[in-house]
């Protein structure tokens, strides 16, 4: 009977995750191109997240598109918008971007090249952030409602310490680490910060305060005193705003668009939402982007923390699905060169050195620019080390070349809950990494030995990389945490630029003429419910990518029965010879 239920829930699970895809894979099949009209305004609206690698993109009948865009995205509308005579201006609406510096840095750099167009861009900030108005300045005018307010105060750090919180539950954890400003550990071994890591933020604070001051210099076309000075007045009522020159003036949305269609001589003004524009393609919007005078740069999105996988629908980095993918591009004789676009804080050493022998592969064959986003450190930094010309933001995180091992002893933890363990072990180090004790000190002499040797390859990596002797790299590694421009100086990064930078030096490597159209192919391409539905359908069982869209779907009971082993023996057939528990060697 309790099979027979199993079985019954199981597959009337099934049966209803089947026919909510299928209703969205037909809607997705009827989902029509997008258009756009001549004299359009586009619309740009950017809140919450920007990612590098876009999300899976549906339709829903009444309820419209889910969708994200991406950085890509952004820079292409803008990019093609300024050469698209059907575009004759945009509107800018910010509201709550969660990006990171150097995607702020990316975002104003292309509004900035879209107003060298001569077209009208204007700005309406709807409860602004420092997020929100940093882009914001590139606009030739500034809007905001009269009773909003502009949270514009400065820069603040906050790091956060669990050493007295894990005292008083009994846990300990010890820390080793390769690099004096390797401090990920300190968070469960310290009450505040060390002396390195104050120093680090410091640095980090005074450059991006510094950045915030010149591009408010620039933008408002104050000087950096007076700035300095305005700051210090935040946050700001609109009226404050407006007075202290941040903003041009206060609007109600529906009066600045009654201003700007009045601008383009228009009777009614034509958006063109973000969302539409980013799925015009090249052609449509009369830029070209195939046929004999286009070429193919491919455009490969490493993004998330690193760790060992396959799955190139994972919220991180896996590096067997990564892999894959350049070698698909390595073999690929239609793309002319790589850009490499890393946005990743590191993560598992062994996954970090499978990507970076694959990005040596591919660069023996393409010619290889490296990107960097938000930031690249670590592990991130690691991949990158192929010799290939770097090019990062001044805001960009990167460097972190180093190396951290922790390991919670939560013996008095168990004390604390009348939990007892009892050990049978061979081997010197059989516990090495058990719960229930701190590291020994030939233990914590063993992890050294390891942590050490894989320091030094790291540093080896970029003295061959960055071409410097191991002695030069030494003293800007030990785990610090540097500023795009900083890396520059210190020689981590060759170039300071974005988007752009990165083609205008792919194309020079890969001699594609100045008349030949660039046409950027992404990887991991976007997908739509459809492509997962096939996919699902060409795995072994299926379970795997049903699971994932069950996850999508908010459907998380679902995706959690079908991620069960059992159930997924089950589904290649037979009956099952499994015990009802499981259990691990330490």
């Amino acid at each position: 009977m309790g099979k027979f239920l199993l079985g019954l829930l199981t597959g009337a699970i099934l049966v209803v995750l089947i026919g909510v895809i299928g209703f969205f894979a037909i809607a997705s099949l009827r989902s029509k191109p997008a258009t756009i009209a001549d004299g359009s305004t586009l619309i740009l609206h950017v809140s919450g997240d920007v990612p590098e690698k876009p999300p899976v993109e549906f339709s829903i009948p009444g309820l419209g598109e889910r969708s994200s865009i991406t950085v890509e995205n952004v820079w292409s509308m803008l990019r093609r918008a300024a050469a698209d005579s059907r575009v004759k201006a945009v509107v800018f609406e910010p509201e709550g971007a969660s990006v990171g510096w150097a995607t702020m840095q990316e975002i104003r750099a292309d509004l900035e090249n879209f107003r060298k167009s001569g077209k009208p861009l204007v700005a309406f900030l709807k409860s602004p952030t420092l997020r929100d108005y940093y882009m914001a300045t590139a606009a030739s005018k500034i809007y905001m409602p009269p009773s909003d307010m502009l949270n514009l105060k400065g820069i603040g750090f906050q790091m956060i310490y669990f050493k007295n919180t894990l005292d008083k539950l009994g846990v300990q954890v010890d820390v080793e680490h390769a690099g004096a400003y390797k401090d990920y550990g300190d968070q469960f071994t310290r009450a505040s910060m060390s002396p390195e890591t104050r120093e680090v933020m410091n640095s980090l604070a005074d450059g991006l305060y510094g950045d915030l001051i010149d591009t408010i210099v620039k933008g408002r076309g104050k000087d950096a005193g007076a700035v300095r000075s305005i700051i210090d007045q935040g946050p700001f009522l609109a009226k404050q705003a407006k007075e202290s020159g941040l903003v041009d003036d206060l609007r109600y949305e529906d009066e600045v668009f009654g201003e700007l269609k009045t601008t383009l001589h228009q009777s009614e003004l034509k958006k063109a939402s973000e969302k539409d524009y980013a799925r015009v393609t090249d052609a449509s919007a009369g830029m070209g982007g195939s046929g004999a005078n286009s070429a193919q740069i491919a455009f490969v999105v490493g993004e998330g923390t690193i760790a060992r996988g396959d799955d190139s629908d994972a919220s991180g980095l896996e590096s067997g699905a990564f892999d894959r993918m350049l070698e698909k591009i390595e073999n690929d004789s239609s793309v002319k060169a790589a850009i490499v676009r890393i946005n990743s804080p590191g993560g598992e050493v062994v996954a970090s050195d499978d990507m970076w022998r694959a990005m040596n592969r591919l660069k023996a064959k393409k010619p290889m620019v490296i990107s960097m986003g938000d930031e690249a450190a670590s592990g991130g930094y690691y991949m990158a080390m192929t010799g290939s010309p770097i090019v990062a933001y001044p805001g960009t995180i990167t460097g972190s070349i180093g190396v951290v091992f922790g390991k919670p002893n939560l013996h008095g933890l168990y004390d604390k809950l009348g939990v007892t363990k009892d050990t049978v072990s061979r081997g010197k180090y059989a516990m090495i990494d058990s719960d229930y004790s701190s590291l020994t000190p030939d233990e914590r002499a063993k992890l050294k030995q390891g942590i050490d040797a894989t320091y030094d390859d790291f540093l080896d990596k970029v003295s061959k990389a960055r071409n410097k002797p191991v002695s030069d790299v030494e003293p800007v590694a030990q785990g610090r945490v540097w500023l795009g421009n900083q890396a520059k100086d210190k020689g981590l990064v060759d170039d300071m630029g974005g988007i752009d930078a990165a083609v205008q030096k792919a194309r020079e490597m890969a001699k594609i003429p100045a008349s030949s159209h660039v046409n950027l192919v992404l990887y991991p391409a976007k997908k739509s419910l459809l492509d997962y539905i096939m996919q699902a359908a060409g795995s072994d069982d299926g379970s795997d990518a049903l699971a994932a869209l069950a996850g999508r779907a908010g459907l998380e009971p679902v995706r959690a029965a079908l991620r069960d082993s059992r159930l997924r023996v089950w589904m290649h057939g037979g009956m099952m010879r499994m015990m009802p528990f499981s259990f691990e060697f330490r």
